[in-house]
């Protein structure tokens, strides 16, 4: 490729001879290709960067100081575009969603508060319709649950080989309760 060529056929461009633009085109175009392909770009990809620097051409053709350095002009246009055609294709780059696992948000949602919040509602009637004896010794175990059979014994005043079957008959009737079965006589 010529310089000085380059140069006569965009000043005949500028003065609106449209075979010498084609002529242009057709020349150049394949050095293009290769400066927008070398950049890291795919196929369509290059193609639009070719055909974005032949249009800012067209926008600029009356700006081009020196015709003889068109061909640089035009490789630094394409080498520019190319860029930024990668940078953009980089920060739409999908991403694998075992990513987003860590960044998802593990608090319970509103629906899962309110389910909790009536669950807990149901739990607490249950427990009120069991006897004083019942709740105390579900209480201990469920809020104080570091203590030993010898340590809940001493505290709710119940002999210690009692504490396990007292216990599993108060669970069997508040299951009954939330299961809406029979209420609990006191």
């Amino acid at each position: 490729m010529n310089n000085e060529r380059m140069g006569r056929l965009l000043e005949a461009a500028r003065a609106g001879d449209r075979e010498s633009l084609n002529e242009l085109v057709r020349e150049l175009t394949p050095l293009l290709w290769h400066v927008a392909r070398a950049q890291g770009l795919d196929r369509e990809s290059s193609s639009d960067v070719v055909q974005h620097t032949w249009l800012t051409l067209l926008r600029s053709i009356s700006d081009i100081r020196s015709p003889a350095a068109l061909t640089g002009w035009l490789v630094q246009v394409t080498k520019r575009e190319a860029w930024r055609v990668a940078r953009r294709a980089r920060a739409e780059e999908p991403v694998d969603g075992a990513e987003f696992i860590e960044l998802l948000d593990r608090s319970p949602t509103p629906a899962d508060l309110a389910t909790t919040a009536e669950t807990h509602q149901e739990l607490w009637a249950a427990l009120a319709q069991l006897s004083e004896r019942c709740q105390e010794i579900l209480r201990a175990m469920a809020f104080l649950p570091e203590l030993t059979y010898t340590e809940l014994s001493a505290l709710l005043n119940i002999a210690r080989g009692s504490i396990g079957p007292m216990r599993g008959r108060c669970l069997v009737r508040l299951r009954a309760l939330l299961k809406g079965g029979v209420r609990d006589e006191r």
